[in-house]
């Protein structure tokens, strides 16, 4: 199994550093991207970890030298559609779990999206949830039928940690291939639900993740963290 990074972004919504968002630093001391190596280093080597970097890429490489990088040099115009297939040109035919850079993670829900690994799955909650938020929708089994920011009776939030089989792998790709520039990896994800691929959600525990978009929503992962 491989892990992508998704960091190439300039984190528009949050800049208040003239750094990579996920180099931001929490009240633990760790950056966003230390905790996130530190967590998934339970469950996978660090040499199996590549990050998508793009803004600052240099400090990125500074933070982790020992890390594997692809370069995004369009990160300015192209979105995580396009970071993660620049990142999954380079692997072989292998599972893949995929992160956004800017968020953060109790091991307990990567242990909950890990524990059926034949399975497509995409972490979540059950929360209500605001127009800015990617949000999903189910059928009674718990199979994704909607994800996007305009799902309508939605259940909660994708919260950007996900997971594709080797079996699937090549859909994913092609659809990502398919996407604009602008476009959210979600939306690759939907194409490939449309196709007929299953794709699960699996509800955590909502102190256990949380994505940081805004200011004010690091103050809420600083708050959580305190609870782990």
């Amino acid at each position: 199994m491989k892990v992508i990074i998704l960091s190439a972004g300039m984190g528009k919504r949050f800049r208040r550093i003239n750094l990579p968002k996920s180099l931001t630093l929490l009240s633990s001391g760790e950056s966003i991207l230390d905790l996130q190596i530190r967590t998934l280093s339970q469950f996978i080597s660090p040499h199996q970890i590549i990050i998508v970097s793009g803004y600052r890429k240099e400090k990125l490489i500074e933070s982790h030298p020992d890390l594997l990088y692809v370069y995004s040099p369009n990160y300015e115009r192209e979105n995580t559609s396009k970071s993660l297939l620049r990142a999954i040109y380079k692997l072989d035919n292998e599972d893949l779990l995929w992160v956004n850079g800017d968020v953060i993670f109790h091991p307990e829900a990567l242990k909950a999206l890990l524990s059926n690994r034949t399975k497509n799955s995409m972490v979540v909650n059950i929360a209500s949830v605001g127009d800015e938020e990617v949000k999903y929708r189910t059928n009674s089994k718990g199979r994704i039928l909607e994800v996007s920011k305009t799902v309508k009776e939605a259940q909660g939030e994708a919260l950007g940690i996900n997971f594709f089989q080797a079996s699937d792998l090549e859909s994913l790709k092609m659809n990502l291939e398919r996407c604009q520039d602008d476009a959210y990896f979600e939306k690759a994800v939907e194409m490939c639900i449309e196709e007929g691929i299953p794709v699960w959600a699996v509800p955590v525990n909502p102190l256990h993740c949380t994505e940081i978009d805004f200011p004010e929503d690091l103050d809420r992962a600083n708050q959580l963290m305190q609870q782990w």
